[in-house]
């Protein structure tokens, strides 16, 4: 693997960590003012085809990206009606509204433009184009370049402004939530909304303003991978990012710059599967690897709870009668046989690390104290 194929590698990952990036902040400010967000996949789906879809009809990128961020934002107030207003279960609220997205999106699409539920392709002017910083070469000369222009031209260069736009949201949320007053309370409000109840602050204008901002940033992600990373809209596009997002929000332990890391991380393994299609390894070193990730889990599960053993202990035996099929299948010709990697298992990579983070594998990680809590003032 040469120093261009890792670039393009990174490049791919930048690209593919972004709309994660904005959802994973998103969930970010909602659950630490205490309201827990399942409706992340949602509204990142709802505002992918209304983003798509009053982007090819006005011809404007930037009508399609207000469209796309007003029906998240009108979720999010749906959500917040659910959950502040009327004190409804968070998490119910949170799986309607991905329910709602779901269908309603492939409906009204086809029924828009008759194409089997998704959008005709976005042209010039109506999706947002790569940003071209100067001196930097074109994709067929990079081969010809040296190492740093290939950094500067690859991975620096070339990604459209949403891009850009998700890494800087990653020290904007920093400084909101750890710099500013208006931080200070929105945390207070996830720990303890009492005590802000008293100093005279309201919880819920609080909690409503989470979940607005919760609605921008999946507003925003879901126009990036509709008229951006793609160039319209299809059925179930958002592909898990909104479930993805939240094990990386669990992954960071509600941190924004650990959520930076932990979404690089989902996205070099997004990275990955859309790369490298075909790939050989000698028996031996992929029965032994997957052995040895058995044997690791196993040695990290024993003295966990049942969900855990349950859990990671399954994937643990599954991995290990993978790596027993492997010899089994290979033992007459010899361990040194090149075996290619399904591609099934490659593209499951980014999910089964969402299993894992989920099962609890990066130890414990303790969400606000009155997170999922309907908040009622007291008399």
């Amino acid at each position: 693997m040469d120093f261009l194929t890792i670039i393009q590698v990174f490049d791919g990952t930048l690209r593919l960590a972004a709309p994660l990036l904005l959802v994973c902040l998103a969930g970010l400010f909602s659950e630490r003012s205490g309201i827990f967000d399942i409706g992340l996949e949602g509204k990142l789906l709802a505002a992918a085809f209304l983003s798509a879809a009053v982007a090819f009809v006005s011809g404007s990128v930037w009508i399609g990206l207000l469209a796309g961020i007003g029906v998240s934002v009108g979720l999010s107030a749906l959500h917040g009606l659910a959950s502040i207003t009327m004190r409804g279960d968070q998490i119910v609220s949170g799986v309607a509204i991905n329910f709602l997205a779901a269908g309603l999106t492939v409906v009204v699409a086809q029924a828009w433009f008759g194409e089997g539920g998704r959008t005709p392709a976005l042209k010039s002017g109506a999706r947002f184009e790569p940003i071209i910083f100067p001196g930097a070469v074109p994709s067929k000369e990079m081969a010809d370049v040296g190492p740093f222009m290939q950094l500067y031209s690859e991975l620096l260069s070339g990604h459209t402004l949403l891009v850009y736009a998700a890494l800087l949201t990653v020290p904007l949320s920093w400084f909101v939530l750890y710099k500013t007053r208006f931080g200070l309370r929105l945390r207070a409000a996830g720990e303890n909304p009492a005590a802000v109840d008293t100093a005279g602050i309201s919880v819920v204008g609080l909690r409503y303003a989470a979940v607005v901002i919760a609605g921008i940033l999946c507003g925003i992600a879901g126009a990036y991978i509709a008229t951006s990373l793609q160039a319209n809209f299809v059925k179930d596009m958002s592909a898990g990012r909104g479930y993805i997002a939240l094990a990386a929000l669990i992954f960071a332990k509600w941190r924004p710059w650990y959520a930076l890391g932990a979404c690089l991380l989902f996205g070099f393994l997004f990275a990955v599967d859309n790369r490298f299609q075909n790939i050989l390894l000698p028996a031996w070193s992929l029965s032994g690897g997957l052995l040895l990730m058995a044997l690791a889990l196993t040695g990290y599960v024993w003295r966990k709870d049942l969900l855990d053993k349950f859990v990671l202990g399954g994937l643990a035996v599954g991995l290990a009668f993978i790596s027993a099929l492997i010899v089994v299948n290979v033992w007459g010709v010899g361990m040194g046989n090149q075996i290619k990697v399904p591609v099934v298992f490659i593209q499951s990579l980014p999910y089964i690390l969402t299993v894992l983070v989920l099962a609890g594998f990066v130890g414990k990680a303790i969400p606000p104290r009155s997170g999922g809590v309907p908040y009622v003032k007291e008399k």
